[in-house]
């Protein structure tokens, strides 16, 4: 059985109807994960490359947690910054490494282009930086880690009201080790272990054992990473 299947979507900005592919539900089970949920895969169809579908006739970019339907403001918007220099260009079928980064590149341009909700762009940004981890190149990670940490910085304020959203936070804390701000990690790992109304045993389980490692790193005496450049952002994001 082949890994990957197509499946038929309805462009949300065009209309277009067009065909993605998909790997099939058997083919996702990952040999390894780490901290952050970034998974590894045996297939060669890593289904991270598969996430985002994108419109060959408009290039608009999704991914199933965006957006369902969007306003004429919205459409104007993507066409103006991005469709009117698209380039009819299909991603339906296999995808590498470079195609997979490519069009999450371009679900980031065209989440920013219709204001799309903070914690899909967090989403986005995050798996860039998996695409990064994959290609071992450690400078694009960690600036993609730091965008997307300040996305998810941004869904947790915007979503204060939902105080027991622990997955979220243990987010924030992971990707503050990652990019060495451990100070930042422990107190976000401290409120998931001493917040009673959390009840979420896997994320507690996780945070303790990150606030552990953390010590570790500390008494090992293990360099901290630099922070990102002043002012920079992923809005100006090239492929």
């Amino acid at each position: 059985m082949e890994p990957l299947y197509q499946t038929k979507m309805n462009c949300i900005c065009c209309e277009t109807i067009f065909t993605t592919s998909r790997v099939r539900p058997s083919f996702k089970k990952a040999v390894s994960i780490d901290s952050d949920f970034c998974g590894y895969y045996h297939s060669e169809a890593n289904p991270d490359y598969y996430v985002v579908r994108v419109c060959p006739n408009c290039g608009f970019a999704t991914t199933e947690n965006g957006i369902q339907k969007l306003a004429e403001r919205q459409k104007n918007n993507y066409r103006e910054q991005i469709g009117s220099r698209w380039k009819a260009c299909d991603y339906g079928g296999e995808r590498d490494a470079v195609a997979a980064m490519t069009v999450y590149k371009l679900a980031l341009l065209s989440a920013q282009a219709i204001e799309e909700k903070p914690r899909v762009i967090a989403g986005i940004l995050h798996h860039i930086a998996w695409l990064y981890r994959y290609d071992g190149n450690q400078q694009g990670e960690q600036r993609f880690m730091r965008f997307a940490l300040q996305a998810y910085i941004k869904v947790y304020e915007e979503e204060e009201s939902q105080l027991n959203n622990a997955k979220l936070m243990y987010l924030i804390g992971e990707l503050n080790r990652r990019t060495g701000e451990l100070k930042e990690a422990v107190k976000w790992f401290s409120r998931i272990v001493g917040d009673k109304r959390i009840m979420d045993a896997a994320m507690i389980r996780r945070s303790r054992e990150q606030w552990q490692l953390i010590r570790e790193q500390l008494n090992e005496g293990q360099p901290v990473a630099a922070d990102g450049e002043p002012g920079d952002s992923p809005v100006q994001t090239t492929a």
